[in-house]
């Protein structure tokens, strides 16, 4: 018979990578400074940075929101001309959402001070050899990521 419990090691590790992944989440997006546009804002644009062109359904369905919900924050990206709306090559019923140039430049710049923070907080609060070991553990959760 196969034990279907967890060791204690498991669960331990389990909870503190949950932790300490919200906790790390919100200080990276927060080191993103978004200025006039709120962090789901934000997200919606880095998300848009790495594939262009989703409709809104997909955009509310990777972060959790009712569809309503988004197209209210993505008309408020239009309306500050980052984002703009196009319609589906594939479905004419359906219209994409893409970055503006200035949506562009604007997310590259939120995801660049948000690597610059985390890599100055990885050099003056860690030594090399705990850089080494998040290294080697990050190595662990993608596998874990890719299960």
């Amino acid at each position: 018979m196969v034990d279907d419990h967890p060791s204690p090691s498991a669960v331990d590790a389990s909870r503190a990578v949950r932790a300490v992944i919200g906790r790390l989440r919100r200080r990276i997006r927060a080191a993103g400074d978004t200025g006039d546009i709120s962090l789901t804002q934000a997200t919606v644009l880095a998300r848009l940075l790495d594939r262009d062109g989703l409709a809104n359904s997909d955009l509310a369905a990777a972060e959790g929101m009712r569809h309503q919900s988004m197209a209210s924050q993505v008309a408020a990206l239009a309306d500050l001309g980052l984002v703009e709306r196009r319609p589906d090559p594939g479905d004419g019923r359906r219209q994409l959402i893409a970055l503006t140039p200035a949506g562009r430049q604007r997310a590259e710049a939120g995801r660049q001070a948000r690597g610059e923070w985390l890599a100055a907080e990885f050099e003056h609060r860690c030594t090399e050899e705990e850089r080494l070991t998040v290294i080697a553990a990050m190595a662990v959760l993608e596998r874990l990521a890719h299960a």
